[in-house]
C-alpha cells in the first residue's frame, strides 16, 4: 500500500518537482503508477499538455499491463512543474492515496484477469484519443477515468475499475457532442461565407 506521508513531506518542501520525482515518491515503478501520474497531469489545465501526454497514454495502452520496469521517456521524466502546480499535484496525490488507503481493498478480481487485459487496453486508448482532441476542458473526464483506473489497478480494487467507466463514457459523450457542435458551427460559417458571394 502506498502511503500519503511522502507526498506531504514533499509538499512541505515547497519546491518544484519533476515527473521522475513524482514517480519516485510512489516507491515502485509500474505502469499503473505511471498511468496515474500522467492522467493527473492531463487533468491540469496546461495548454497543449494533453495532446503530448496522450501519446504516452497510447504507448501505455499498447503494453498494458506491464507490472515492472516501466521506462519513462527522458524528456517526460525531466519535465518539471512550477511551484504552484507542484503543490497542487502533490496535494492531489496525497489526498488520493490517503483516501485510497482507507477506502479501497482487493475485490472483484475478475476485472484484473488476463482475459480482460485487451478491454482495458482499448479503454486506455479510447481515453487517450479523447484527451488528444483539442476540446475545451476535454481532458478532465477522460483524465479522471484513467486516474480511477490507475488507482484501482494499484490497489487491486475492481469497484474503482468499474467506476472509471462512467467517467470515461461521459468523456466520450462530451467529445461526441463537442465535435458535432464544432462541425455544425463550421458548416454554418461556411454557408454564411458562401452567402456573401
Amino acid at each position: 500500500m502506498i502511503r500519503s506521508e511522502p507526498f506531504h513531506r514533499a509538499l512541505g518542501a515547497a519546491q518544484p518537482v519533476s515527473v521522475a520525482e513524482l514517480l519516485a515518491l510512489h516507491g515502485r515503478g509500474s505502469q499503473a503508477v505511471l498511468l496515474l501520474v500522467v492522467s493527473l497531469l492531463c487533468v491540469l489545465p496546461v495548454s497543449g499538455a494533453g495532446m503530448v501526454l496522450s501519446l504516452l497514454l497510447f504507448a501505455l495502452a499498447w503494453r498494458w499491463p506491464r507490472p515492472r520496469g516501466t521506462v519513462v521517456p527522458g524528456r517526460l521524466a525531466a519535465l518539471q512543474l512550477d511551484v504552484v502546480w507542484s503543490r497542487r499535484c502533490l496535494r492531489a496525490l496525497a489526498w488520493l492515496h490517503g483516501g485510497a488507503g482507507r477506502l479501497l481493498r482487493r475485490r472483484w478480481r475478475l476485472l484484473r484477469h488476463p482475459a480482460a487485459f485487451a478491454w482495458w487496453r482499448l479503454w486506455i486508448a479510447a481515453m487517450a484519443l479523447v484527451i488528444f482532441l483539442p476540446l475545451p476542458f476535454g481532458n478532465v473526464l477522460p483524465g479522471l477515468s484513467l486516474v480511477l483506473l490507475g488507482l484501482g489497478w494499484m490497489y487491486r480494487d475492481g469497484l474503482l475499475l468499474l467506476l472509471s467507466l462512467p467517467a470515461g463514457l461521459g468523456a466520450i459523450a462530451f467529445g461526441w457532442f463537442s465535435a458535432g457542435l464544432i462541425v455544425d458551427t463550421a458548416v454554418a460559417a461556411g454557408q454564411q461565407v458562401m452567402g456573401w458571394f
